[in-house]
């Protein structure tokens, strides 16, 4: 059983960590076109993170601990993030004139970082339930699609020639894998680490969205432009909510 799970893990992981290489594609499509590409993915990820934060890591943490314990993890989870980013002077940026692109080397960093992290929440949600661990790797991966763009411009606009930024930026991905192994690793051999993880992811994806993703969508001031953003968000949130049906 422990190696099924640790199966599944991997695969998580691994797909998750190509998704490093799609930048690629986006670089010669037409800034107009791209934009309006990232818009709905950012979107549709915000809404993916807050639904698998608080339709599924929230309420599986409250079946292991006390209530007041979950949101106190949830806030330190919530402050760790803001804690990480600020030192790092890393954020996720999805406009190519973003000022953080010249620090192309510090935003690699930070993304090591957070894909350790995504890799560590991947394992203890598969550990806790296949139909966690599924709902955390959608919203991972909503997540890390218009994030790997991102990057992949911030290196390119830092002036890393582009094969070398993809290199770099897969590298970066690939820190993930040893993230899961440790926290597999760790989850299996105490059941606290799983109490503790998940509230804290949730604060770390709740952060996420509040922060860095929903603050792009609000520079939308159309307002027929601005109610579709919503409606894609909406669809975040409702995918999580049927991955939970299907999967639970």
């Amino acid at each position: 059983m422990e190696l099924l799970t640790l199966a599944w893990i991997l695969v998580s992981v691994v797909v998750i960590s190509l998704f490093a290489i799609i930048g690629v594609f986006f670089l010669y499509m037409r800034e107009e076109l791209l934009n309006k590409v990232l818009l709905a993915l950012v979107s549709l990820s915000a809404g993916a993170l807050m639904g698998g934060a608080l339709l599924h890591m929230i309420p599986e943490a409250l079946t292991m601990i006390t209530s007041i314990n979950a949101f106190l993890l949830l806030l330190l989870g919530f402050s760790f993030f803001f804690l990480l980013e600020n030192f790092l002077k890393w954020r996720h940026c999805h406009d190519a004139r973003c000022e953080v692109h010249t620090f192309s080397y510090m935003n690699l960093v930070g993304d090591g970082i957070h894909n350790i992290t995504d890799g560590l929440i991947i394992a203890a949600s598969f550990v806790a339930s296949f139909a966690l661990g599924v709902v955390t790797t959608l919203a991972v991966a909503f997540h890390e699609i218009p994030q790997e763009i991102g990057d992949f411009a911030v290196l390119v606009y830092g002036g890393f020639e582009k094969r070398k930024a993809l290199k770099y930026n897969y590298a970066a991905a690939t820190t993930i894998i040893p993230g899961a192994i440790v926290g597999f690793l760790l989850s299996i051999y105490t059941t606290q680490f799983i109490q503790f993880m998940l509230p804290i992811a949730a604060g770390g994806f709740i952060y996420i969205a509040a922060s860095d993703l929903i603050p792009e969508l609000r520079k939308e001031t159309r307002p027929k432009k601005s109610l579709l953003v919503f409606g894609v968000f909406l669809m975040g949130v409702i995918l999580m909510y049927i991955a939970l049906t299907i999967f639970g």
